[in-house]
């Protein structure tokens, strides 16, 4: 699977792109200049130079600075995020799917209670009752993510149940946990990595634009949409405020999506087959 994927050209280059972005976010304390919430008057709005590779903000911080350590925190609310959802879609999923009746019933209609109301909205509503931080939008967007993620395992599960290894480990007498990890579960991960996969690229979105209204990521701590926060107020003279924070969100979102489809194509014989 891993040489399929890798000489699928869309995984490839969306797998450089965002091994690329992670290995800077990851090497920031090192490879940043300048301390990113140390403000300096004497350097408000510096154009991009040889001193400030991307400029200066309004409070005189290197925008290069704040790029680099904004990454750690826009991809560790992708991860953190997308994995709580996954997790519990999983669960859902699997239970919805694997024993049907009046569990798959309850659990389908909480997931169309779920979906009939816009995300976005839902988490805003839930954060504007919360104190704005890192890990109360982790938790948030996790908890109103999973809709997907389960409806997709209880599809997979549907599916697999019925199939002859899973009734011959039933006929041996195997306990339904380990139908259900043992032979189930492992062989719906497919579609599971790729959801979690492209979810992170939701999730980044998602948290640059609560960023963005002053709902996520406080000041002075970094992340990409309070960085585009701060351009905002001076777009017409200040562009690099804007141009390098949206380029990033452009290419994450564009690399873990290019990821995504490229790992489907590879991993998945049966969108190879529709082609």
């Amino acid at each position: 699977m891993i040489r399929r994927a890798l000489s699928n050209p869309l995984a490839l280059g969306g797998f450089v792109l965002i091994a690329g972005i992670l290995l800077l976010a990851l090497l920031a304390p090192l490879i940043a200049p300048y301390d990113p919430e140390a403000i300096d008057v004497s350097a408000i709005l510096l154009p991009p130079s040889a001193m400030h590779w991307m400029g200066t903000d309004g409070l005189g911080r290197d925008v290069y600075s704040r790029m680099l350590h904004g990454a750690r925190i826009s991809l560790l609310v992708g991860f953190v995020a997308v994995g709580i959802a996954t997790l519990i879609g999983i669960v859902l999923g699997a239970l919805a799917g694997f024993y049907r009746g009046w569990v798959d019933t309850l659990i389908m209609r909480l997931v169309d209670v779920m979906l009939s109301i816009p995300t976005f909205f839902l988490i805003l509503a839930v954060i504007a009752f919360l104190t704005p931080s890192i890990w109360n939008i982790m938790v948030v967007i996790g908890l109103t993510s999973w809709m997907g993620v389960t409806r997709m395992v209880r599809a997979e599960f549907l599916s697999l149940r019925e199939r002859e290894f899973v009734l011959a480990a039933a006929t041996l007498g195997a306990r339904d946990p380990r139908l259900i990890f043992r032979h189930l579960l492992p062989n719906a991960l497919t579609p599971i990595i790729v959801s979690f996969v492209l979810g992170v690229a939701s999730a980044v979105l998602i948290e640059s634009g609560l960023s963005f209204l002053g709902l996520g990521v406080q000041p002075p701590q970094a992340s990409w949409g309070n960085i585009l926060t701060d351009g905002k107020e001076y777009i017409q003279f200040a562009w690099w405020l804007s141009l390098f924070p949206g380029m990033a969100i452009l290419l994450t979102v564009l690399g873990y999506n290019l990821l995504g489809e490229g790992l489907r194509d590879a991993l998945d014989p049966r969108s190879q087959n529709n082609r």
